[in-house]
């Protein structure tokens, strides 16, 4: 793509400067200082001209300058090692392998470029990697409400020895309260006890600079702040979780914590996707509401990221699902009757749902959903 400069057409310039002239001898007299001020009005003219020009061309040579800036920054990360890069880290493995697509949220919010090193802190882990499954789960405190424990008891109690084995879930805490940290990591190691021993079940948190840093919308009215804010935040979150459980799997399921799985539904997963006829699709949904149960390829997740960052402040991410489809595979003029057939054919949709949403009290506070049949 090259955006050309924008320069004003010489003979449209002549043309101009031809005509005022004229307008300014056929209305002074023959006066030397009426002469002398419609000089003077030309050469403004001109000049104010020249400065137009200058000035579009200082932009466009701007624009193209960020363009290129962007499309270099997203091949030299593409060509290191397939998005991966195996680093040292002081809370990690040394074997663990850690996603340089977080380096991506410094692009998108250049506020955080100061900060260093991206990554979430992990609190529990085995360093658990070359599994089929990735499991994500961001969690956030709702007060006196908590649905999580009941989500984890049907989650892992409802997979088979061997499915947990070729399998890992991962608990976000999306939450800066420290004591909400404190009480799910406490929980989690009181009541699951062996996924926590043989890494199948991993606990991770956001580190809080990364809030401070990318929710801005004191421009917006207090309740519609507060909205926005949370919808902004849920997307931010879940790119996060995306990306450090990239690595770990071929597949990535995403839940949330206030749902229930049914009985077989991991196995339900497994057959399903191995049995597909094609292997040309672009996500699977085993749930209808939100962006509960979409199963993405681990593969795909660094494009998915960086397309829900460009447009974290536009929409909630499940409409943004909807966008990427439209944007990705569906041509320019195309018939709109030939794009829907071709997304039913990509973007599959497993019935009966196998997870049932019960969380009445929303992670946005105040915020109460009867939605249950998914």
């Amino acid at each position: 793509m090259r955006i050309k400069p924008v320069n004003l057409p010489i003979a449209l310039v002549a043309f101009a400067l031809f005509s005022f002239s004229c307008f300014c001898i056929y209305k002074t007299t023959q006066t030397n200082n009426q002469l002398i001020n419609c000089r003077n009005h030309i050469l403004e003219f001109k000049e104010n001209m020249l400065h137009l020009r200058n000035k579009t061309e200082k932009n466009s040579q701007e624009m193209m300058k960020v363009w290129k800036q962007m499309k270099y920054e997203i091949m030299k990360r593409e060509n290191k090692s397939g998005n991966l890069v195996v680093q040292k880290a002081d809370v990690l493995n040394k074997s663990e392998a850690v996603s340089n697509t977080f380096e991506d949220f410094k692009f998108f919010f250049p506020q955080l470029r100061k900060e260093g090193r991206i990554y979430p802190n992990v609190i529990i882990s085995k360093g658990k990697t070359g599994v089929s499954f990735a499991l994500g789960i961001s969690t956030v405190n709702r007060g006196n409400y908590s649905y999580l424990k009941q989500t984890l008891t049907s989650v892992v109690s409802r997979m088979t020895l061997s499915e947990e084995k070729d399998s890992v879930v991962i608990v976000s805490i999306a939450d800066s309260n420290e004591d909400y940290l404190h009480s799910v990591v406490k929980m989690i190691k009181r009541k699951f006890k062996r996924q926590v021993r043989s890494g199948s079940l991993e606990v991770i948190s956001v580190p809080a600079f990364l809030y401070s840093s990318m929710l801005n919308t004191k421009h917006l009215a207090e309740d519609s702040q507060k909205l926005d804010s949370w919808r902004i935040k849920q997307v931010l979150d879940f790119c996060i979780l995306m990306l450090y459980a990239q690595p770990k799997a071929k597949y990535y399921l995403q839940l949330e914590d206030d749902i229930i799985a049914k009985q077989m539904y991991f196995t339900k997963i497994t057959d399903f996707v191995h049995n597909m006829s094609s292997n040309d699709w672009f996500f699977i949904e085993f749930s209808m509401l939100g962006f509960i149960g979409k199963l993405f390829r681990s593969e795909d997740l660094t494009h998915f990221v960086r397309f829900f960052l460009m447009f974290y402040k536009d929409k909630p991410i499940d409409w943004l699902l909807d966008d990427i489809f439209q944007v990705k595979l569906c041509d320019t003029g195309e018939d709109f009757r030939n794009c829907l057939k071709r997304k039913k054919q990509i973007r599959i949709r497993y019935k009966p749902s196998l997870f049932q949403h019960v969380g009445i009290h929303s992670s946005l506070s105040g915020k109460k959903q009867y939605e249950k049949k998914i």
